[in-house]
């Protein structure tokens, strides 16, 4: 019988990466609570025509890379392909946005139909943050320092540079699209063939091409700053004044878009050059539309999603893994016993153990073997302590306590006083006697 093998560009997730994950999940949460914002959780099927309303129809996304299916009921679903559309969704269904301002946050995956690479799956994982009813640069700013402080604190800030742009309102992209359009198709024999495809149907994502001979032609086009208005220009001058007084640098790039049709005025990208052509690791901005786009009343909103896979591998790259990750995820103790007795005591003794020291992680051995069978898993496990309960330590009211990754000789330590050693050796915390 042949092999089933997973869905080619979904990946697993085995236990010797997960402690990465953890740490990186752990690391972004506290952050984003640090700043107020609250987890929100949604499906990830939604109905199709929440991503076509949302990204565009004429998008990459909605075009080319979605996972769309009809149910048994007829139904047109989709595995979600980002995660800005379904938090709105979500937040209206649920009642969030009426007369209130929200900060929240979400994280899981995401699917998109592409052609799998390094840092690019047809599974990935993003944690994203959203924030409705404020309409200034100040809360845009606050995301980006925000971000900031992240990688600062996961050590790869010096491999990021924030690139930043203001797309304007929809009706300062629109006057915009008109020029560009009748610029590109003086030009358009210059053109790489997808981006004479997009010049009919969503031309401001040529600004985006990665063509050399595009991207080159690009250089003499029209540029969407000099487009805005009055307001988008001072709101735009305001957020770079806020991110230089925190100490943000950037760079403007006038030719930055986002490819969701949702967004207007700020967009950001945090970028780096370590990961070759899967350069962006958070991207964002601002969409004051897409609220009553999807039904709700006119609603302000910014947010952002950085991409985890991508922040794994950044982490290698920079060398900024943290040294105790392995450490951090082994048992403190490995419970060795032998003996029918024993065994079943050794099991009502890991149970104590774990009520008398809520933070210790103990492996206990299970499926019989030799002493010396369960010493060698014990040291394969990491643990940094090995117990051992045999008949004669049953019957003596002791068990065996041996150093596995630290200097110290094996002792005896009676039963009643082991959670108090362990406590010590360890240093965990007791738990508080029950009343």
């Amino acid at each position: 019988m042949k092999t089933l093998q997973s869905i080619r560009g979904m990946n697993d997730l085995l236990p010797e990466q997960t402690p990465l994950w953890q740490y990186l999940e752990r690391q972004v949460a506290e952050v984003l609570h640090s700043y107020g914002y609250r987890e929100i959780r949604f499906p990830v099927v939604e109905p199709t025509a929440l991503f076509e309303r949302a990204i565009g129809e004429v998008t990459d996304i909605v075009e080319k890379e979605m996972y769309s299916f009809n149910d048994r009921n007829g139904d047109r679903l989709t595995l979600r392909p980002e995660g800005t559309a379904p938090c709105v969704r979500a937040s209206q269904q649920g009642g969030l946005l009426f007369n209130q301002v929200q900060r929240l946050w979400y994280m899981g995956p995401m699917f998109r139909h592409e052609r799998p690479q390094k840092g690019r799956q047809r599974q990935f994982h993003q944690i994203g943050a959203e924030a409705f009813g404020m309409a200034g640069p100040d809360i845009d700013a606050e995301l980006i320092l925000l971000t900031a402080r992240l990688w600062r604190r996961l050590g790869v800030a010096d491999a990021l540079t924030l690139e930043l742009n203001s797309i304007g309102t929809s009706a300062e992209r629109a006057r915009y699209r008109q020029q560009l359009v009748a610029w590109l198709t003086e030009r358009e024999e210059g053109l790489d063939a997808d981006s004479r495809r997009r010049l009919q149907t969503n031309p401001l994502r040529i600004l985006d091409s990665k063509d050399p001979s595009t991207a080159a032609l690009l250089r003499e086009a029209p540029v969407l700053t000099d487009f805005l208005g009055e307001d988008s220009r001072r709101e735009y001058a305001e957020l770079q004044r806020r991110l230089a007084e925190g100490g943000v640098d950037f760079v403007l790039n006038p030719r930055l878009v986002r490819g969701l049709d949702y967004y207007s005025k700020t967009v950001f990208e945090w970028t780096t050059d370590r990961l070759g052509a899967q350069g962006t690791v958070c991207a964002g901005g601002r969409y004051d539309g897409l609220v009553e786009q999807l039904g709700g009343r006119p609603t302000p909103a910014v947010g952002f999603a950085m991409g985890m896979e991508r922040l794994c591998l950044l982490l290698e790259a920079c060398g900024a893994l943290p040294a105790d990750l392995a450490r951090d995820s082994a048992p403190h103790v490995y419970l060795i016993s032998s003996g029918e007795e024993a065994e079943r005591r050794a099991q009502q003794l890991a149970e104590q153990l774990r009520d008398a020291l809520p933070q210790l992680r103990l492996l206990s051995h299970c499926g019989g073997g030799s002493f010396k069978s369960q010493f060698r898993r014990a040291d394969r496990s990491g643990a940094e302590l090995a117990l051992t309960l045999g008949e004669t330590e049953l019957a003596a009211g002791r068990i065996q306590l041996k150093p596995l990754r630290r200097a110290g000789e094996q002792e005896a330590v009676a039963l009643a006083a082991l959670p108090a050693r362990l406590a010590e050796l360890l240093q965990l915390a007791l738990a508080e006697p029950r009343s």
